[in-house]
């Protein structure tokens, strides 16, 4: 194990109910046979994130009964209503205590973005100052690494659905741009039609 594994944890957001997919939380979507936060957990492991935190919310008990999350740090966020960030807000404080000094940071409806890719990020750590994010034909997506540097301020920022988009603007000249559009699709499951892009 790398010093960069070990103080770089993996947080998956994986607390929304699908509003727009009828109420189906995207954690119980199934992908490859499993469900989609498991996949989540699948990638940042194979990426080399040796711990990951999962953010649960809209029904997270079924969400602990169905998926095998055996060695996460499961992180419920009882506001998962109010928001991604709320449950960006849960997932860093989950971190409070413990030796990370980077979160890397994915979403659970983007099975497109493989193990590839989160390596990328990952590899621009340098320390707890660092801002990395995933780029798409240089438009800035996920994942996202966050030093812990910057945990406090970007949680202070984090409301409704924006998450780190606000911090991550006005922070735009210390952000580490990292193309990964050929190897990875940013697509979302938000919608029926999305599900298409689910195996």
């Amino acid at each position: 194990m790398t010093e960069n594994e070990d103080a770089v944890v993996g947080l998956v957001l994986a607390a929304g109910g699908g509003r727009r997919l009828g109420g189906r939380p995207k954690a119980l979507l199934t992908h490859r046979g499993r469900p989609l936060v498991e996949h989540a957990v699948g990638v940042l492991r194979a990426a080399g994130c040796t711990r990951v935190h999962v953010v649960l919310g809209a029904r997270a008990g079924a969400v602990r009964e169905r998926a095998d999350l055996a060695g996460c740090v499961v992180v419920e966020n009882p506001e998962w209503e109010r928001g991604m960030g709320s449950s960006l807000r849960a997932g860093l404080g989950s971190l409070a205590g413990t030796r990370a000094r980077a979160a890397l940071v994915s979403l659970v409806d983007q099975p497109g973005i493989g193990a590839a890719a989160v390596r990328r990020v990952l590899a621009g750590y340098r320390d707890e100052s660092s801002l990395v994010a995933a780029c798409y034909a240089g438009v800035r997506g996920h994942p996202v690494l966050f030093g812990a540097a910057h945990w406090a301020r970007i949680a202070e920022a984090a409301t409704g659905d924006q998450g780190a988009r606000a911090y991550l603007k006005a922070h735009r000249d210390a952000l580490a741009l990292v193309e990964c559009g050929d190897v990875a699709r940013p697509f979302d499951i938000d919608t029926a039609a999305d599900l298409a892009h689910l195996e």
